[in-house]
């Protein structure tokens, strides 16, 4: 008897236990898995990479006096837009401008000096004349004895200072040039420097920022304002260096700003950096920007998308629908009622999306868990919500 309910009770056991197993066979065969469901279509996909990085001017300049001294007038601000030669900065030139003078009035009497040195030299030349006239004379006069050797000596003699007189004159007149030329080499000096105090724009561009104000004292190599030019305004893009084959010069590219994700703006890539960040394993893109928002700033953020590939006509599979085993894609596919599963190949990547080279077909119908897992689907009944 106690045998008999022994076996009774292992009985009971066992018939639960096949309860239970046909229970959950029942619910993965028999009861329908709510799913979401997609046709396959064709068409245009673009293969992007992306990268981020930040606005950044390829001409910038850093406005800086030549010379010391202080702040007289500033005459542009921050989102001003100037042109070439406009005058920005305004140093005080107090104590230049006497100093132009000065040298102005050392160039007039250097040239006055070198008028009179000249004079000289002409009187000379003709003290010269006259005195080798006489010399000539004498000579003349001296074999027939109708002159003197005394008067012969004397001759010889104002011949020889007058020509003496004559290289003195040139000498000094030598020296009146030089001098001449040291006084108008200051008086350039002195011009430039007071020209220094005035700062004007070396090109066409956009003022980004203003260091000094009026008053302050300014030094060579100092900021006084940053000036970068519009006309080449690049994102320095970081990129994954897998994705060094893929990126070339010229591709076209979106460029998002963090300030407007919902907007991209048109770009291209203007060159590739040759040397890759050690740590990070990235390589930088510089991507020209070809139109911009209304409001931007150098170093501002932005993701920059770099179109690699695109093809018009292409079968085309959402990324939420693939599902990933052993490394190897896949997606479940309605198969009447049921699920069945494929694998796929998979071509050009886009945002959101896969090119299908093969696995699906147009028209075919794709599902997946309704709720957003990886559930597995193969075999099972399904029903799209």
């Amino acid at each position: 008897m106690l045998n008999f309910k022994r076996r009774l009770f292992q009985m009971a056991k066992l018939a639960a236990a096949l309860v239970v197993a046909a229970g959950i066979v029942y619910w993965f065969k028999f009861s329908p898995a709510p799913v979401r469901e997609h046709q396959v279509e064709l068409g245009e996909i673009v293969a992007e990479v992306m990268g981020t990085g930040t606005l950044e001017a390829h001409f910038k300049s850093t406005i800086s006096p030549r010379i010391s001294g202080r702040i007289q007038e500033v005459f542009v601000d921050m989102g001003d837009s100037v042109k070439a030669g406009k005058l920005l900065v305004k140093l005080d030139d107090v104590d230049m401008k006497p100093q132009v003078e000065i040298a102005q009035a050392s160039v007039a009497v250097s040239q006055a000096a070198l008028e009179r040195l000249q004079a000289d030299r002409v009187q000379a030349l003709a003290i010269l004349d006259d005195a080798k006239a006489n010399y000539e004379r004498a000579m003349r006069l001296r074999p027939s004895g109708a002159i003197s050797q005394e008067e012969v000596d004397k001759a010889t003699s104002a011949w020889k200072v007058a020509e003496a007189g004559v290289a003195r004159a040139e000498a000094a007149l030598i020296e009146g040039r030089k001098q001449l030329i040291a006084a108008e080499t200051n008086l350039a000096y002195r011009k430039a420097l007071l020209g220094d105090t005035e700062i004007v724009a070396p090109f066409d561009g956009l003022i980004v920022q203003r260091q000094r104000d009026p008053g302050d004292i300014a030094v060579p190599g100092s900021a006084i304002l940053t000036l970068v030019s519009t006309k080449e305004l690049w994102i320095t893009a970081w990129v994954d260096e897998t994705e060094m084959s893929r990126v070339a010069v010229g591709q076209p590219a979106r460029v998002v700003f963090r300030s407007e994700p919902d907007r991209a703006y048109r770009g291209s890539v203007a060159r590739l950096g040759r040397q890759a960040d050690r740590e990070t394993r990235e390589f930088a893109a510089d991507v020209r920007v070809l139109e911009l928002p209304k409001n931007w700033a150098v170093g501002q953020r932005a993701e920059v998308y770099i179109e690699t590939a695109r093809k018009p006509q292409a079968t085309i599979l959402p990324a939420q629908y693939i599902v990933w085993r052993n490394d190897k894609p896949g997606v479940f596919v309605r198969d009447g009622q049921q699920a069945a599963w494929r694998e796929l190949t998979l071509g050009l990547r886009g945002r959101e999306c896969f090119e299908v080279t093969a696995g699906l077909e147009p028209g075919d119908r794709v599902v997946a868990a309704a709720d957003g897992t990886t559930s597995n689907l193969e075999g099972r009944r399904i029903v799209t919500q």
